[in-house]
């Protein structure tokens, strides 16, 4: 069925999924997608597996290889659909898109259009759409109604050997504290209860607008808003931190002592490859000043393994870093040799695959026991949770220590009934290596 003779109001009878791969700044995009299609009548859902929609529209992730394949494998999903008659349009935007755009018209053309990651005025307008700019603070949001995110800039400054970000999504771009003030109003009305800074780089924060950061002042007036009871931070680059945040730990009760400070390594060697512009030396001051101005603060914190140049002696100093310092959350990912990137320029890949995973599986078996001995020190400790689902056997929630879908989960026995979003102080009872188990204290 083509839809180029359709009206408008034939076209709003249809309905469009949208589905959303990679980050978290990804989804807030789709939910913007959502919240402008929604206005102008269309039935939307997000990321729906079902074929019954006539328009699937997916946001793409063009990160890393194995983000860059599922972008792919999720597309080739979907032109199948589209090829057996499933569904009527298909259309791609985002991050992917915006990188590999020509190659992708080229070697997809079943795809009606690509998009690049800034398009969000063409995507609504290819769909037949009214744009509304002047309320693209309002947002469809898909995360459970408790909890969203709040993407407070676009872009980043910082050009990390390893990161093809940058290329993607150009120079930090902060928004406004007014224009974000505006958003977590709507979302705190519409029922949010934690607000979950996002950005790829919160320490620039506000220095392209008013010429130095601004990352407390937005925390302190978000803090203000009612119905808000938690803040969260993400993704602080450890180059330049604004430290002026640290006291705001202890004045201001909604802000969760957690903290999200991708470290990327720790041997000078490598940091030195990877164009960080940070020392081991500089890190291991940074933490020690964290800790001893947030007593209790949880720190969650990427590595990155396998970088041009590591090696074995990196890599041990790197074991030794994360032993010492016992973070309490820790990812690890492999490095991933990007097209446009420093290092693809400057380095051969030059530590084979095999070393980078059995690297990475070592690694994570040290947090696991950290981790492991770390949730064992709370047990008889009385937490606050919020409920964030309901499952069969437990409801699901999380600590202050812990951000949604990336972090360890509360599983409390279903002794009286809870809502999902409602805080409720909790008597941890046992422990695994991420998780923990526990009881409401009446």
């Amino acid at each position: 069925m083509c839809l180029c003779g359709l009206t408008n109001q034939e076209m709003k009878k249809q309905k469009i999924n949208v589905v959303t791969l990679g980050c978290s700044k990804n989804l807030v995009d789709s939910e913007v997608l959502l919240s402008q299609l929604s206005m102008d009548g269309f039935d939307v859902v997000h990321d729906s597996n079902d074929t019954d929609s006539d328009i699937v529209v997916i946001n793409t992730c063009g990160f890393i290889h194995d983000a860059k394949e599922e972008s792919v494998n999720t597309i080739m999903q979907f032109v199948g659909a589209k090829g057996r008659g499933d569904i009527e349009k298909l259309y791609v935007m985002g991050c992917l898109s915006e990188r590999y755009k020509l190659d992708l018209e080229k070697e997809v053309p079943e795809v009606d259009r690509f998009f690049g990651k800034f398009d969000m005025k063409a995507v609504v307008s290819e769909l037949k759409a009214t744009y509304r700019p002047e309320f693209i603070y309002e947002r469809k949001i898909t995360t459970p109604s408790h909890f969203a995110y709040l993407k407070i800039s676009e872009g980043c400054n910082r050009v990390c050997a390893f990161c093809a970000i940058p290329g993607m999504t150009g120079k930090h771009k902060s928004k406004s504290i007014e224009e974000l003030v505006k958003e977590a109003k709507y979302l705190a009305k519409n029922g949010v209860k934690e607000i979950l800074l996002i950005a790829q780089d919160l320490s620039y924060y506000g220095i392209d607008l008013y010429g130095k950061s601004m990352l407390s002042e937005l925390i302190q007036k978000i803090a203000e808003i009612e119905g808000i009871v938690w803040i969260r931070l993400h993704y602080l680059y450890p180059t330049k931190f604004p430290m002026d945040i640290l006291p705001l730990f202890q004045t201001v009760p909604k802000l969760c002592k957690y903290i999200d400070i991708p470290l990327q390594h720790s041997s000078n060697n490598v940091l030195k490859h990877m164009l960080r512009h940070v020392t081991t030396e500089e890190t291991e001051a940074l933490l020690m000043k964290i800790k001893e101005a947030v007593p209790g603060i949880a720190i969650r914190t990427t590595m990155l393994i396998g970088h041009p140049g590591e090696t074995d002696e990196d890599f041990e100093q790197l074991k030794s870093f994360v032993s010492k310092h016992r973070f309490d959350r820790l990812g690890a990912f492999t490095y991933s040799h990007e097209e446009g990137t420093y290092g693809y320029q400057k380095y051969n890949d030059d530590v084979p695959e095999e070393i980078k995973q059995a690297r990475q599986e070592e690694l994570m078996s040290i947090q696991e026991i950290i981790s492991s001995q770390l949730n064992s020190e709370k047990v008889g400790k009385t937490l606050q949770v919020i409920i964030d689902r309901e499952d069969e056997e437990f409801y699901v929630g999380r600590t202050e220590f812990d951000s949604p879908e990336v972090d360890g989960e509360v599983l409390i026995g279903k002794e009286i009934q809870l809502k999902k979003g409602q805080f409720v102080q909790v008597e941890i009872t046992g422990s695994e290596e991420f998780d923990l188990y526990g009881s409401v204290k009446l």
